[in-house]
């Protein structure tokens, strides 16, 4: 093992990222700032004003006092915001703390109370007649806001009345959020014993892409045990956010357990389905690639816990002065104005990149508010894969910090799109890779982890998305669902992918119960098959005409969620429109495979 990556067992190494953790001193100087009090007392403030002017009337503003009422209702928004976010991000570093889950959900318990002052306005705007609201939103004065205001009438046939609404929003901090809380908690605290260390859920899915191949197994073992021993707690929470759900989309009266998630990526239902049937439609280049790869390790039968592993002779770390030089080259290549907002996030601290006992597990950047900047967290451990979350991670703050001229209700982008710049980063990232290595058995690797990630990215997550649409489907019928009824859907949804290609171990079956999206985010990851199939089309499009390309590309990200997301990504050139758009870009990753079988012959 290269390195030094594993010693006799589960030894981290070195990788130059242990403390590099976010300074989030550009949002407040630390918990006790007097500010976060401050600002929720303005946002309070201001909230009541706004309701005194506003509530009378709003229907009878024209649209340059419209416009006017928007700026003043996102001026507390982004106060609200900003709040919000520090507590957040303080929450995630120290989840394994109780003050910072108090300060937490004390903070979305008052912003809830103030939002709920607000809700008048959606529902008195979406009561105009539309002939009225087509006329004001014909009108100059309301283009920044037209977009958004056209948007939130999509949704007056879900709206409750204002007291409905309120108490719909109260039950959240006190439900569903605490449900999530105590599902992110259980998994923080969670142990994984492992030859004699105690892992935690991050680290312990790190070794499943080790070169040691009894390491990989005990591994899975370990989290495999770990997930049975606490299934209690976690089918609670799973069943208590799929009952929550299933009863606001009852109360906003949703046809389907996926109508509020379309609405909100102002995708159709239609097109969701055309992306699940063409997605599904090609998984058996899933199992051609899983049998190439049980060749190249020469493996029988392939495992479960077998699928990220590195090829013998092909893998390599990374440390993480190494992996900042590879993600910003590839990234100034393509664009320096990108690669100059990109090295910012590295150079000011906005990244938090070392593990860390209580830290959360996983990945994501936060958009914050346009007056500050996004941050991104990472569990870094030198593999490729890290570097390449990295490299995702970054393409979305550098997306997030592009889209904060549109301000703070227009930058942010359906999830439709909000995949698009992480996921060309990755690529980008991914070449430049290819590019600085010469050893074929370290290229050969390369691809195939861009392979398997990308596979992940497309394959598994329309996997996990059916697995959602079953189970949310399966608790609306049959009432609470027991872990194996729950462990039954999941193998009857992840299984069908791989075909005879992959054994699965016994304890695969409880692995549902990790997955964060399921609970905090339903209906969220389809989102990243939509958004990886749209990325390899543009990527498309970049080599045919690279020097017309780039110009479109940056004005697409700087446009945020101002416009649908048709007329988003049109901008650089490609039209969702076009039915073979998903085809296209699944013949692209056919060819990555044709390419790794070429590069496995001549090893």
């Amino acid at each position: 093992m290269e390195n030094g990556s594993m010693m006799k067992g589960v030894n981290q190494a070195a990788t130059g990222a242990e403390q590099i953790h976010w300074r989030l001193g550009d949002l407040y100087a630390g918990v006790d700032d007097p500010r976060l009090t401050e600002d929720m007392r303005w946002a309070d403030s201001a909230a009541t004003r706004f309701a005194e002017v506003y509530r009378p009337g709003l229907g009878d503003l024209d649209a340059a006092q419209l416009a006017t009422a928007m700026a003043q209702l996102e001026a507390v928004r982004q106060r609200i915001g900003r709040v919000g976010a520090f507590r957040y991000l303080s929450y995630v570093t120290h989840a394994d703390q109780p003050a910072y889950g108090t300060a937490l959900q004390a903070y979305e318990e008052a912003a809830t109370a103030i939002q709920n002052r607000l809700i008048f306005f959606d529902i008195a705007w979406n009561a105009v007649a539309d002939s009225r609201a087509e006329s004001l939103l014909a009108d100059p004065a309301l283009a920044h806001w037209a977009h958004l205001l056209r948007n939130w009438r999509r949704y007056r046939d879900h709206l409750r009345s204002e007291s409905e609404e309120q108490i719909l929003s109260e039950k959240r901090v006190t439900g569903r959020a605490l449900w999530e809380r105590l599902f992110d908690e259980t998994l923080t605290e969670m142990r994984f014993p492992l030859r004699g260390k105690q892992m935690t859920e991050q680290e312990v899915l790190t070794l499943l892409s080790d070169p040691d191949r009894e390491l990989r197994r005990d591994a899975a073992e370990s989290l495999s045990k770990g997930l049975e021993g606490r299934l209690h707690t976690l089918t609670t929470c799973f069943n208590a956010i799929l009952a929550d759900k299933a009863l606001d989309d009852r109360l906003h009266r949703y046809p389907h357990w996926l109508s509020d998630r379309n609405l909100s990526n102002e995708i159709s239902d239609k097109m969701v389905e055309a992306l699940e049937q063409t997605v599904v439609g090609r998984y058996g280049l899933v199992a051609r690639y899983y049998r190439l790869k049980a060749k190249l390790l020469n493996v029988s039968p392939l495992m479960d816990y077998d699928r990220y592993a590195p090829l013998p002779g092909g893998e390599r770390r990374y440390d993480w002065t190494e992996c900042q030089r590879i993600v910003l080259a590839a990234v100034t290549d393509f664009s320096p104005e990108l690669g100059a907002i990109g090295r910012r996030f590295f150079d000011e601290g906005w990244i938090d990149a070392a593990l860390a006992p209580g830290k959360r597990g996983g990945a994501f950047a936060h958009p914050v508010t346009p007056d500050v900047h996004p941050y991104l967290m990472v569990n870094y451990t030198g593999t490729v894969r890290d570097v390449m979350t990295v490299a995702h991670e970054l393409g979305h703050g550098i997306h997030q910090y592009l889209a904060r001229e549109q301000g703070h209700m227009n930058a942010d982008t359906p999830l439709t799109t909000a995949e698009t710049a992480s996921v060309f980063g990755e690529m980008l990232t991914f070449e430049q890779l290819m590019r600085e290595e010469q050893d074929p058995r370290r290229r050969l690797g390369l691809l195939c982890g861009k392979i398997e990630d990308t596979f992940a990215t497309v394959f598994r997550q329309m996997a996990m998305h059916r697995f959602e649409e079953v189970m949310h489907g399966a608790r609306r019928a049959e009432g609470e669902l027991s872990k194996e009824r729950l462990a039954e859907l999941w193998m009857q949804t992840q299984t069908e992918q791989f075909a005879d290609s992959i054994q699965f171990s016994p304890g695969y079956r409880w692995w549902w119960s990790y997955i964060s999206h399921f609970i905090g985010s339903p209906g969220y990851v389809y989102a990243y098959a939509f958004g990886e199939l749209l990325t390899l089309a543009l990527i498309q499009r970049y080599r045919a005409a690279p020097a017309d390309f780039v110009p479109g590309y940056i004005a697409m990200l700087k446009l945020g969620g101002s416009k649908a997301p048709a007329e988003v990504v049109a901008a650089a050139g490609i039209d969702l429109e076009d039915p073979e758009i998903w085809s296209r870009a699944l013949d692209y990753m056919a060819g990555m495979v044709d390419e790794a079988e070429k590069l496995a012959e001549v090893r």
